[in-house]
């Protein structure tokens, strides 16, 4: 029978909850801090507040459960994501009352939201998230192994450092060519989103150590996927 567990349908939650509210928050504004790093301003989606926390869960999947489970939830998160965007597109299309065009109005919904459900934002979240998460928990297991599950801050973090670099160029990237952000933008963007995600990694190393170390004891569980088939199309 199938191992049942205590917490992994909350972590599973958590996790696609933070995808859905950061990309909300991405096309919602930019933030820019006022200061500049080498030159370049420190200009970021508000989305990269929270969205490092999801690698941090993806970590902490992938070490208590391993990569199989945590596949799972990458495809779930994936789905979720897919579904906020066709809502946001019904909600775009669908005619306004006459008092809350007077107000708001469509242009403002556009303006705002109207980027979630949008072609290029769209594509650029799914394909950006997809391919940063599987990159990371692809790293994360197999590092678990090759260091027989010592030093677990190099994992954790070494992970982050490859899976957010082919997040945010692939997200910003194709933002930018389908005119969601300026080209101007983009380096800033990059990098300022880059660094922040991995800081956010670094900084919350010792919350991810109790947290793994908790996990681990009260579901009596700590995978190593040495026989793992890493398709991440693999049911």
């Amino acid at each position: 029978m199938q191992k049942q567990y205590r917490y992994f349908d909350w972590i599973m939650s958590v996790f696609v909850t933070v995808l859905v509210v950061s990309n909300i928050a991405s096309s919602a504004k930019i933030v820019d801090w006022g200061v500049s790093l080498g030159g370049i301003p420190l200009a970021f989606d508000a989305g990269t507040l929270l969205f490092p926390v999801s690698y941090i869960f993806g970590d902490i999947l992938t070490e208590v459960y391993g990569y199989r489970r945590s596949r799972r939830v990458i495809w779930a998160g994936f789905g979720c994501l897919a579904l906020s965007a066709a809502v946001f597109w019904l909600v775009k299309i669908m005619p306004g009352e006459s008092q809350w065009q007077a107000y708001a109005g469509d242009a403002a919904y556009l303006a705002i939201l109207g980027g979630m459900s949008s072609g290029g934002i769209v594509l650029a979240s799914l394909a950006g998230y997809w391919s940063g998460e599987f990159s990371n928990s692809f790293i994360l297991a197999k590092m678990k192994v090759l260091t027989n599950g010592r030093w677990l801050w190099t994992r954790t973090i070494g992970s982050t450092v490859v899976g957010e670099l082919v997040d945010t160029v692939v997200f910003v990237a194709i933002a930018s060519a389908f005119g969601v952000f300026p080209w101007s933008l983009f380096l800033a963007l990059a990098l300022t989103n880059y660094l922040f995600k991995v800081g956010i990694e670094v900084i919350l190393t010792p919350v991810t150590y109790q947290v793994v170390r908790s996990l681990k004891k009260a579901e009596t569980e700590d995978v190593y996927d040495r026989d793992t088939d890493f398709n991440p199309f693999k049911g």
